[in-house]
């Protein structure tokens, strides 16, 4: 529990603990409470459980997170900046995307679409690659001034890795980090993704580049 983040409801978890000197337990954690301007510190954080040692009956416990703890800040930091981009804009991938090249040197170009939600000025400083795609791009990637309501900013992407058991494990791969500034202030981090359409083009592109065989089932 914490003033930072949205309380979830209490989840059974059934888990054994031994007698060992740490265990590890998953605990998932609501959605981070951000402002509409700037970012909040981090409040002080306890989990609460209910626990029974034994045969003895079950008691709820707390225990206090030391604070400041730095990966709630960093969570809330993230989470929060990401708030901000998204109160002042919408980025997302243009619908139409051509590869151009031939063999290995051919690339995805296409756009990324920004559109405005609030006032200011918006600064596209940079799109980041990804675990299989490396992206280019003009510099700056694009600037929405005010009373400008869109921008269409142009990319192009190829592959980054062509080993078969990368586009095997992929989990990551379509999770670009863009970094923008909102009226001249500091950096911040938005993630954005292509529709799935264009995720299965994208697959197929980079195996077509790679070599790799197509598998069955693939997109045409």
């Amino acid at each position: 529990m914490s003033a930072s983040f949205k309380t979830l409801p209490p989840q059974r978890a059934d888990a054994v603990i031994g007698k060992t000197e740490r265990t590890d337990l998953p605990l998932p954690y609501g959605p981070a409470n951000c402002l509409p301007k700037g970012l909040p510190e981090v409040a002080p954080a306890k989990i609460v459980a209910r626990i029974s040692v034994g045969d003895e009956p079950p008691r709820t416990v707390a225990f206090p997170v030391p604070h400041p703890d730095p990966l709630l800040a960093r969570v809330l930091r993230d989470e929060c900046s990401e708030y901000l981009v998204k109160q002042a804009v919408n980025i997302e991938f243009g619908p139409e995307w051509k590869e151009t090249g031939s063999g290995a040197d051919a690339v995805m170009r296409g756009d990324l679409i920004v559109t405005r939600r609030g006032p200011g000025a918006v600064r596209l400083v940079s799109m980041g690659g990804t675990t299989h795609y490396i992206v280019g791009h003009d510099e700056p990637l694009g600037v929405l001034d005010p009373g400008t309501q869109q921008i269409r900013a142009p990319i192009r992407l190829s592959p980054g890795r062509c080993d078969a058991h990368a586009f095997a494990e992929a989990k990551k791969a379509f999770l670009f980090p863009v970094r923008v500034t909102l009226d001249g202030g500091e950096e911040r981090v938005v993630i954005v993704s292509p529709p799935k359409p264009l995720q299965d083009r994208l697959i197929l592109y980079a195996a077509r580049t790679c070599g790799l065989p197509q598998q069955p089932g693939s997109p045409k």
